[in-house]
């Protein structure tokens, strides 16, 4: 559980997911990471608190001396804020696991790899990347506990940087964001496996707001009586977050 904030004096907490920098190309990539960075300097004046749930890069790796070769515009907007105290928290993605102490120690952003409970005043919400949850795609869920081991880390780690983040990069190309030609369909509620996951948590335990990411597309479901599941959609199509006053949560999409 996250540590509870009491109040948020005026203030708003935002979220974010599914930047994918790094696809499908150089400029678009970059492009995407010059409006990202215009965001966070348009909501910086209002942020208690900044959410980032994963896949905010489409390929990351630490090794111990090297990290992946650019978005140092995002870097160095995130640090900038995390100095002036607003207290960032960044999850891992499907795409971006391999996070370890680099946010951490550079920039002052904590890491969190699993779904956290997170309360403001009376109200509780789930927040988290959202995969391998829910039910199905046990392939994924097989693959997911591998790529986490300890093991398979060190054996990447042993791969030279110009070789394994090229190798990466390659299938990263290849990934479901980046060659989707089309929007992706809301095909019902029943389909969607993390609404049936919040609904399942729902019936043992209360939350007002389910907020997740990597679903890439935009939604706000109603789970029981009284909660939402929102989905914050992705920044390659949509440039959608979402907005928590201490009330309600709002999907918004950036137009700058």
């Amino acid at each position: 559980m996250i540590e509870p904030i009491p109040d948020l004096h005026g203030k708003k907490i935002f979220f974010a997911s599914d930047f994918h920098l790094g696809v499908p190309d150089y400029k678009s990539s970059l492009d995407r990471e010059k409006r990202i960075v215009k965001w966070l300097d348009s909501i910086k004046h209002e942020a208690h608190t900044i959410y980032l749930l994963g896949d905010i890069f489409d390929f990351w790796f630490e090794y111990k001396h090297a990290i992946p070769k650019g978005f140092i515009r995002l870097q160095g907007k995130l640090a900038e804020l995390s100095d002036a105290g607003i207290p960032i928290k960044m999850f891992t993605g499907n795409h971006d696991m391999w996070m370890f102490d680099y946010f951490p120690t550079e920039l002052g952003i904590p890491i969190f790899r699993k779904p956290q409970t997170l309360r403001v005043g009376k109200q509780t919400l789930m927040i988290g990347h959202g995969d391998g949850l829910g039910p199905g795609d046990h392939t994924y869920k097989f693959l997911k506990k591998f790529f986490d081991s300890k093991i398979c880390q060190w054996l990447f780690a042993r791969i030279h940087p110009n070789l394994g983040i090229g190798i990466a990069s390659y299938w990263s190309r290849k990934s479901r964001i980046s060659n989707l030609k089309r929007e992706e369909k809301f095909e019902g509620e029943q389909g969607e496996f993390l609404w049936n996951y919040c609904n399942e948590v729902e019936r043992e335990q209360h939350y007002d707001f389910y907020i997740f990411g990597h679903r890439h597309l935009p939604l706000d479901l109603k789970i029981g009586e009284n909660s939402r599941y929102v989905n914050l959609g992705e920044w390659v199509h949509f440039n959608t977050y979402g907005v928590y006053d201490g009330t309600e949560v709002v999907l918004k999409t950036f137009t700058q």
